[in-house]
């Protein structure tokens, strides 16, 4: 329960430190919301196929195409930098999230999924966004964690 308490308070100081209309779109999440893993923490190992459960608490989940207040869907990111560091910077917060294989959308409001990924090192992050998969403003994202498949 630590971690994810801590976890929370980390995605909560990145989720005001990133708030204002310049760094989001247009969608606004409910102050305080906070996304997780579930099941995995930063600097696990563990085996393929890898189960990742998504935690949401202080929004719900819609799929994609529904325009309901207070809810988005979940992206992962895998093995790319922290949503905002990456090639688009700051425009990754306002723009639609790109679908390819570092980028998987959960657009039918799946909370978990199963990933087959290469033994080695992976970085991961969720990140929560509207029906249109443009991140809320203030944006809702995980930290970022590093695992290790055997």
């Amino acid at each position: 329960m630590k971690n994810i308490l801590s976890r929370s308070a980390l995605s909560l100081c990145f989720s005001l430190a990133l708030s204002g209309s310049a760094f989001a779109g247009e969608t606004a999440s409910v102050p305080g919301t906070v996304q997780y893993f579930v099941n995995l923490e930063d600097g696990a190992t563990v085996k393929a196929p890898v189960k990742v459960i998504f935690g949401l608490s202080g929004m719900g989940v819609a799929p994609a195409g529904i325009d309901k207040e207070k809810t988005g869907h979940h992206h992962l990111l895998i093995d790319r930098p922290a949503l905002g560091e990456g090639e688009d910077g700051a425009d990754e917060f306002d723009a639609n999230l790109p679908a390819d294989d570092h980028h998987i959308h959960y657009g039918g409001g799946q909370t978990e999924t199963t990933l087959d990924l290469a033994p080695g090192t992976h970085t991961l992050q969720l990140v929560l966004a509207d029906k249109d998969h443009i991140p809320h403003n203030p944006p809702v994202f995980s930290e970022v964690i590093t695992i290790t498949v055997e």
